[in-house]
């Protein structure tokens, strides 16, 4: 099933924010139709340049030699800054995922300005970004095409924020909080994202798992920017190739409030914001979280395929009660706990 996304004008965001409440409740609200996800369309003209060059130095960094991506690995942050790959246990399942590989950083400022007691107690929320030399053959420019593209998510989001206002009050338990206050730049999380091809030993078929790239789950943030995946072709000696999507089943999947599956696709020149636990906890469940996978689809017998793609995650600062029983610190160590052995011990 495919259904319609609601989307907004950059513009409209910008110069008339209060007059698409009505498009952000059919968007994020509680009726069964919504999917939790909204598109923002008419974007600054820069924004397909960084997207471009930031997911093409995704697919770079993900092939350069393993002992050169080790360098950039930060196991002090429970992997949550720098490259992860094979770190990560999605839905209990006892094997870890090496389907993907990330690069995590906050975009908008490089070191948190916090309590360096507050900062040793959250070292993946609070930690430093780790960013490649820029002098690494193959990914030149990686920092800046990162900070480039981030910074201009989190803008977007920032404004979407204050128009989602008007509506999420309604809903908030705090009737103090506003959106766009809860969302700290000393919070926000990036993730670049390679998903790397499926074995050539065992390629997909169309009645495969729905979440055979990326498990279902929802994303622990207020709001998660997400761009629009390019698909690559590896071919011995060549440079790579943009194609498209190997599959009409291939990309994102989401569940909607009435439960439904549906394939949503991202057009490459828009950004996509959806809903995350602390919007929804903050909420008190009234505004729910978005459920969201990733599914390969059929692939070709030796069709080397794989999917580039870039999240922000905008999220607030750990003292910040998100309900009763949890701070987002708190609710964030006991996520981190289901997905990483190593966030059991600290």
């Amino acid at each position: 099933m495919s259904t319609d996304v609601v989307s907004i004008s950059y513009q409209t965001l910008v110069s008339s924010p209060l007059s698409l409440e009505t498009s952000i409740e059919e968007a994020f609200g509680s009726h069964p139709q919504a999917l939790g996800i909204i598109l923002v369309k008419d974007l600054p003209p820069v924004y397909p340049i960084y997207r471009e060059r930031l997911l093409k130095l995704a697919y770079n960094f993900a092939h350069l030699d393993e002992d050169v991506r080790e360098k950039y690995v930060d196991p002090g942050s429970i992997y949550s800054y720098g490259w992860s790959h094979g770190k990560e246990i999605m839905n209990g399942r006892p094997e870890l995922d090496t389907l993907k590989g990330s690069y995590y950083a906050n975009p908008v400022i490089d070191v948190p300005d916090v309590n360096p007691a507050v900062k040793a107690a959250y070292p993946p929320i609070y930690g430093d970004n780790v960013w490649p030399d820029k002098n690494e053959i193959g990914i030149e420019g990686f920092e800046e095409a990162f900070k480039n593209l981030g910074r201009l998510v989190f803008d977007v989001g920032c404004q979407l924020a204050g128009a989602c206002q008007p509506f999420v009050s309604k809903y908030l338990t705090d009737v103090s909080l506003s959106v766009p206050e809860l969302i700290s730049t000393q919070t926000a999380k990036a993730r670049l994202l390679h998903y790397f091809p499926p074995s050539e030993n065992s390629p997909t078929t169309e009645d495969g798992p729905i979440d055979s790239w990326c498990g279902f789950h929802k994303d622990h943030s207020l709001l998660t920017g997400l761009c629009s995946a390019i698909f690559f072709r590896e071919e011995a000696g060549m440079d790579p190739t943009a194609v498209p999507s190997p599959s009409p089943t291939s990309g994102l999947y989401i569940r909607t409030r009435g439960g439904d599956l549906t394939k949503v696709s991202i057009p490459p020149d828009c950004l996509a914001f959806q809903t995350g636990e602390a919007l929804e906890l903050v909420t008190a469940g009234k505004l729910r979280a978005t459920p969201h996978c990733v599914r390969v689809g059929q692939t070709q017998v030796g069709a080397k395929i794989s999917r580039e793609t870039f999240a922000l995650f905008m999220q607030p600062d750990t003292h910040q009660r998100i309900s009763e029983s949890d701070t987002f610190g708190s609710f964030s160590k006991k996520v981190l706990e289901e997905h990483y052995e190593e966030a059991r011990v600290i």
